[in-house]
């Protein structure tokens, strides 16, 4: 790789590291092609990349980036999973992964302008993702009108029961 082309790689790293609000590193030496695509695979289907990089290069390209913090855990084989969007599903593709495949070992993250470690990782893939929580605060926001229109009709269906009940009974005084 000669200058020009290691100047462009830095030049798009520092484009990924500038947006992303997630980033994960880790140590995948070891891992087979096969298995590091389809790691890639699952972080793609999670609104996430995952690129191995070269660790002077990317170095220099998180001096200027929120990620500045991360530059001292660019040691040995090292690939970076990038999220925009989101925070919850590479974490727990990744720590999913990682309890399958032990070459996987995750080293640090950045997390909205925070450096967090493994501990935090697997704290941020037991929550619940972005959709789950809107589809429970629907659920919460939707509950009170439903409960007032199960009330609201139960009024008709009990007066309806009295009326039943009455007629019913004054059916079996005219048979008496």
């Amino acid at each position: 790789m000669n200058r020009t082309e290691k100047a462009a790689e830095i030049d798009r790293l520092k484009e990924r590291f500038s947006g992303a609000m997630l980033a994960i590193l880790t140590d995948y030496k070891g891992l087979s092609v096969a298995k590091l695509t389809d790691l890639r695979r699952k972080l793609r289907a999670n609104q996430a990349t995952y690129k191995v990089v070269k660790n002077r290069l990317a170095k220099i390209a998180v001096k200027d980036t929120p990620l500045g913090e991360l530059g001292s855990h660019f040691v040995g084989t090292t690939a970076i999973a990038l999220s925009k969007t989101n925070p919850t599903g590479p974490a727990k593709v990744l720590i999913d992964y990682a309890k399958t495949e032990e070459l996987l070992k995750i080293k640090a993250g950045y997390l909205d302008g925070k450096i967090i470690g493994i501990n935090e990782i697997s704290s941020l893939a037991n929550l619940p993702s972005k959709e789950e929580l809107i589809a429970k605060l629907l659920g919460s926001l939707n509950a009170p009108a439903t409960n007032l229109v199960s009330v609201l009709s139960q009024i008709p269906r009990q007066l309806v029961t009295v009326l039943s009940a009455i007629r019913d009974q004054k059916e079996n005084k005219l048979q008496t």
